[in-house]
């Protein structure tokens, strides 16, 4: 009896580094873990996992997004944490604490295992994974007719997941497990 044997997986080509400066053309900053670099090739809005996942259900239209223990990242287009205090602004969500970061110039996000290899379990994965998901989210131009995403669409349905996972937080923690609600008649 010939008993088969998988041969072992070959290793990435270069490690994961190489595949996002060569497929992708990405900054990377090597070291362990691999770290991509944010604000030339793409900002970061990085938000509570569960308000991510609800923006998720709730839209396609988002690009490239990772996920890494209890935070989500959704990557848009470069220089669009420059824009997003005037746009919450815009969009009325200025001076609410929304639990949502912008990381752009200078920052940096670990960077996910290549999509189609094997995660480790806590480390920072894809969800949605750059290539597949065309272009990054970015404010549209006057006449713009391009297919990016709508960067203001994306921050608005952003703005109020938060906000919604923030309160029932709250509210959580305001009700104690013994408490109970009395039914309300009229």
């Amino acid at each position: 009896m010939v008993l088969a044997v998988p041969h072992p997986r070959a290793p990435l080509e270069g490690g994961t580094a190489h595949w996002y400066r060569s497929t992708l053309g990405w900054a990377v900053a090597d070291g362990s873990p691999v770290e991509l670099l944010t604000g030339r090739d793409f900002d970061v809005l990085e938000l509570p996992a569960d308000a991510g996942a609800a923006v998720l259900r709730r839209t396609d239209r988002t690009g490239p997004v990772a996920v890494q223990g209890r935070m989500m990242r959704l990557l848009v287009a470069a220089g669009s944490t420059e824009e997003l205090p005037g746009l919450l602004d815009w969009l009325e969500w200025g001076g609410v604490d929304l639990d949502l970061t912008a990381v752009g110039e200078g920052g940096r996000m670990t960077a996910p295992p290549p999509p189609g290899r094997d995660d480790v379990r806590g480390a920072a994965r894809w969800l949605r994974p750059p290539g597949r998901w065309g272009r990054l989210p970015a404010l549209a131009g006057f006449g713009d007719s391009g297919d990016a995403p709508d960067l203001v669409r994306l921050v608005a349905t952003v703005a109020t997941e938060c906000h919604r996972v923030r309160l029932l937080r709250a509210g959580r923690a305001r009700v104690q497990p013994t408490e109970t609600q009395p039914f309300a008649f009229s």
